[in-house]
């Protein structure tokens, strides 16, 4: 008997059989289509390789306040594309790897759960039968396509995150129909590169659950780069190419050569036989505790397909902690400490409460920010650029509860920011860590000692 089947190969599903694998369990991975899921083929991977080649064309563009100059300086879309697919195609390759490594028995085919008996927890997978002690599903999410009249009928107009990444032809004009992070950073991409943007928001600000001033901010940058929004605007229908939306009471449209869906996500629970183990199901995603655990013993659940945290990186921790308490470690999974991060240009990171979150929850705080230009190697390195760093302290004990930035390279520096959350380390503590100078990671002492 097999000691940990698992139903998916992204970041939840690889990372829990590596794990398993090291301790030295007996493992199955399902995976009907790549290893890595739609984060390494669809997803983080993928996008995060195009917005690095529309950065380096755009500061290439802009070279001449660094003193550098070149003519007739150009970008080709499709080598851009080419290059995604080399990236995709070598980490792929990688998880593979990973899994002969660690002695991971990866099948690739359609499982299909039969449900529990006394011999275990029985799947099916290309006319093969097996038999687990324990099962992990990790089946992730699938991109949310609301009732919008006349959408279907759009055809190829409209694209989601996966059709997006295989377009051939960089459109001249976008609509993109949701401002949050993956529509951000679309929209960030092909703005870069000279496409005529428009975000439609149904919310009065764009990256929901992130800072508001934040928020606001990166808007602010992006109106100024040439990126039309429309906030508070409810789309009800597409027109062909056009999207029809109502914004303060009136109908207004907007048309795009092509129409990106980015509304959110929402976890796949069906098509592979979770019916047949009775798994109690909360709001959209697969209802699990604090170790992971669902209601059906020897049943957990990691990653998007709980609903709670579509985060690749929350997703691989709780595949951790499944592992870790199958093997004797006792783990249970926080949430109080993962960052968020929107690879935009400038990026945006943040991780904790929110002044917003803090509001919501009656936490009491204090709140410290600074410019990120009181970091020398900021401005060394982002001539004319602005951005903020906010730190939000427990008003009682001083402790770090929060931290929110905009301007380049936050999403490298956020994981200091999560350490000291875990840690739950004060101001005094906080003011006593060494940062290497220059670095733009030193915005973050000069916001604690500003208090």
């Amino acid at each position: 008997m097999t000691d940990l089947l698992i139903i998916g190969g992204g970041p939840a599903g690889y990372v829990a059989a590596e794990r398993a694998g090291q301790a030295g369990l007996n493992v199955i991975l399902f995976e009907k289509k790549e290893m890595g899921g739609v984060c390494l083929n669809e997803g983080c991977i993928p996008t995060k390789t195009l917005l690095y080649s529309a950065k380096t064309y755009e500061n290439a563009v802009l070279g001449e306040k660094y003193g550098v100059f070149g003519d007739n300086i150009r970008f080709d879309y499709g080598k851009m594309i080419s290059r995604k697919k080399k990236v995709v195609r070598k980490l792929v390759s990688g998880v593979e790897s990973k899994m002969k490594m660690n002695k991971v028995n990866v099948v690739k085919g359609d499982a299909q759960i039969v449900g529990r008996s006394s011999e275990g927890i029985e799947i099916t997978c290309n006319g093969e039968k097996y038999i687990g002690r324990n099962l992990l599903i990790c089946t992730g999410s699938e991109s949310a396509v609301p009732p919008i009249p006349g959408l279907s009928e759009a055809g190829e107009v409209v694209v989601t995150n996966r059709e997006i990444l295989e377009m051939t032809e960089r459109p001249e004009s976008l609509v993109v129909i949701g401002g949050g992070v993956i529509g951000m950073e679309f929209a960030s991409f092909y703005n870069s590169l000279g496409t005529q943007v428009t975000v439609i928001e149904m919310l009065p600000e764009i990256l929901g659950g992130m800072d508001l001033e934040i928020s606001a901010a990166l808007r602010d940058t992006y109106t100024k780069k040439g990126i039309t929004f429309h906030m508070s605007a409810k789309v009800v229908q597409v027109d062909g190419n056009k999207v029809v939306f109502e914004k303060e009471g009136k109908s207004q449209a907007i048309e795009g050569e092509k129409i990106l869906l980015s509304v959110g996500r929402r976890p796949v629970t069906q098509g592979f036989g979770l019916e047949n183990l009775g798994v109690e199901l909360f709001r959209s995603g697969i209802k699990v505790d604090e170790k992971m655990r669902t209601n059906v013993p020897g049943v957990f659940a990691a990653g998007d397909v709980t609903g709670f945290s579509l985060l690749a990186h929350t997703a691989s921790r709780e595949g951790e902690v499944v592992v870790n308490n199958l093997t004797g470690r006792n783990d249970i999974m926080r949430y109080n400490a993962i960052p968020g991060v929107v690879y935009t240009n400038p990026e945006v990171a943040g991780v904790g409460e929110t002044e917003e979150s803090a509001k919501a929850k009656n936490i009491p705080y204090k709140v410290a920010k600074l410019p990120m230009a009181y970091s020398g190697r900021f401005v060394a390195e982002n001539e004319g650029g602005s951005g903020i760093c906010k730190v939000l302290l427990g008003e009682k004990h001083e402790e770090v509860i929060g931290v929110h930035l905009l301007g380049n390279p936050s999403s490298e520096i956020i994981y200091g920011a999560c350490i000291a959350i875990e840690q739950e380390m004060t101001l005094k503590e906080m003011q006593e860590v060494v940062f290497p100078h220059p670095t733009v990671s030193e915005i973050i002492k000069e916001v604690v000692f500003s208090l």
